[in-house]
């Protein structure tokens, strides 16, 4: 197998002519015949090139609406011949098949027919067969051929021929069919993953795809590798988010800036302002406010320590005095629908401080899947985009709630689904004042939101921490009654929960002696 080999003949079929004008002149400049298919081929003679049409190659016309052109021996052959082997030189003279050494194809475009809502026969129109089929051959015989699936190739591929007298490296052929083998990977599970979402059941094979959008510097840990992929969603979110300044996004930006975004995308802009703020991918504050300035500082003042090197995520655009009052304190990252010029201007002296827009929210009630890998596989499931409303609540108490605290405790619901469990969320008049995550026990998640309030109570040089006269949400059912009545002493005079416990009763009876008004989901909200 040698290392330099030469590109004299090459097919050309693409979907995206994104610069392919200007790679076919660079072949026949170098006297590369072409060979082409339809548009392609079209596009190539329009712009003065001379192209062969693989029909007249194959001696069989294009048909089936184009179905199969390229699906034929004298095709193939020429793709996978080991130009080192006798046998098969031998072949390719007895048969009149010419050797292919550069194939060039990007695929129908599935992802985008999907994205824009087409109906069933038009996707089943747009999967590719014989495109991923040349590919597959060019690549298995990356010893001789060559294969791009990708735009950002075709200079690379020119240059080496450049530099080689008109001869490409094994090293890049290597390269190059592992691309493609990746681009025909992805390409198949997009395919595979609309047609799951058909078919009723949960599918016997899974498979997942992404494109690299950004090498990180390192993990969680400067001593881990990582990158960033993208998995073509058009929707809005931190994958097509414009970057206006800033440094690059981390490993763990982009972690907790998509859990930002998640959050405040719970919350209608129609609604009014809402503000979230992160930190490692639990909320320390999140609120509704009058104006945008009035959401941030409601959601900062639930937890001033933890906001500080935090993440702020909008659900309507930025503005200056908001911007501003971000910029007063060091915050690593921003991400809103979008930002006026003043706010861009005042965060342009922070240089290390990014500002993301997304042109939209995410849709909180969007089908999507969670994967988590574990060892030798992967967990998915359904991404939670469960939902309660006033009509889904059950009242187990005595006391009724009001209509304020109903306001509240539904707000504490929504905030509870992006807390780690166990999650413990008070709310006071739209607004997060206490927030327990992560602990091992429920009851401690309530002392630690309990304590969180009387830490800012001090900081904010209040009388009595906010949780007085509060809200109490858990993302699930008490098991004993003692986190009830801790949240009783912090002063909470309402709670939601699933209710489902084997000790319903007795939280219930510690409820009704507190005097707290309790409603039951019968939903839960882990999140791990």
């Amino acid at each position: 197998m040698p290392d330099l080999h030469p590109i004299k003949r090459a097919l050309l079929s693409v979907s995206d002519k994104t610069g392919l004008l200007d790679l076919g002149r660079a072949l026949a400049a170098r006297g590369v015949e072409l060979l082409s298919t339809g548009g392609t081929a079209r596009a190539l003679r329009d712009a003065g090139l001379e192209v062969l049409d693989v029909a007249d190659v194959t001696g069989f016309p294009e048909m089936m609406d184009g179905r199969v052109k390229t699906l034929h021996p004298v095709v193939h052959g020429g793709l996978l011949a080991l130009r080192d082997n006798d046998e098969h030189v031998g072949a390719m003279d007895e048969h009149n098949i010419g050797a292919i050494d550069l194939v060039v194809v990007n695929l129908y475009p599935f992802e985008e027919t999907v994205a824009k809502g087409a109906e069933y026969a038009e996707v089943i129109e747009n999967i590719d067969i014989g495109g991923p089929a040349m590919i597959r051959s060019a690549a298995k015989n990356h010893g001789f051929v060559n294969v791009v699936v990708d735009v950002e190739d075709y200079a690379e591929v020119i240059a080496e021929m450049e530099a080689n007298d008109g001869q490409t490296s094994y090293a890049l052929r290597q390269r190059l069919a592992q691309t493609a083998y990746a681009r025909t990977a992805a390409y198949d599970t997009a395919v595979s993953t609309w047609m799951a979402e058909q078919v009723a059941g949960t599918p016997r094979r899974r498979t997942f795809g992404g494109t690299l959008a950004q090498t990180l510097r390192y993990g969680e840990n400067p001593h881990q590798q990582a990158a960033f992929y993208a998995d073509g969603s058009t929707a809005p979110g931190l994958a097509n988010a414009v970057q206006h300044q800033g440094k690059e996004l981390s490993y763990n930006n982009i972690n907790d800036t998509d859990a930002a975004f998640a959050l405040v995308s719970e919350f209608d802009p129609k609604d009014g302002p809402a503000c979230a703020i992160i930190k490692h991918a639990n909320p320390c504050g999140v609120a509704r406010g009058e104006t945008m300035l009035d959401a941030y500082k409601r959601a900062f003042d639930c937890d001033r320590t933890s906001a500080f090197g935090g993440i702020i995520a909008l659900n309507q655009p930025l503005d200056g005095p908001t911007a501003e009052a971000i910029a007063a304190i060091f915050t690593e990252v921003v991400i809103a629908p979008g930002a006026d010029e003043d706010a861009k201007r005042i965060f342009a002296a922070k240089k290390n401080l990014r500002l993301l827009t997304t042109e939209g929210l995410a849709d909180p009630a969007s089908a999507a899947l969670a994967v988590r890998q574990v060892s030798g596989g992967f967990l998915v499931q359904d991404k939670d985009v469960g939902r309660v409303s006033r009509d889904d609540l059950k009242v187990v108490t005595k006391r009724k709630p009001s209509d304020q605290e109903l306001d509240d405790m539904l707000f504490a619901w929504t905030v509870a689904k992006h807390v780690k469990s166990n999650a413990i969320i008070y709310v006071k008049d739209g607004a997060t004042v206490g927030v327990g995550a992560g602990q091992m026990s429920r009851v401690d998640s309530t002392r630690i939101a309990a304590r969180k309030a009387q830490d800012m109570a001090e900081v904010m040089d209040i009388e009595a921490p906010l949780t007085q006269g509060s809200v109490v949400a858990s993302d699930a059912f008490f098991p004993f009654a003692d986190g009830l009545i801790t949240a009783a002493e912090a002063g909470a005079t309402a709670l939601i929960q699933p209710g489902g416990s084997m000790r319903d009763d007795e939280v219930i009876a510690a409820a009704d002696e507190a005097g707290i008004a309790m409603v039951f989901t019968n939903m839960r909200h882990f999140r791990h």
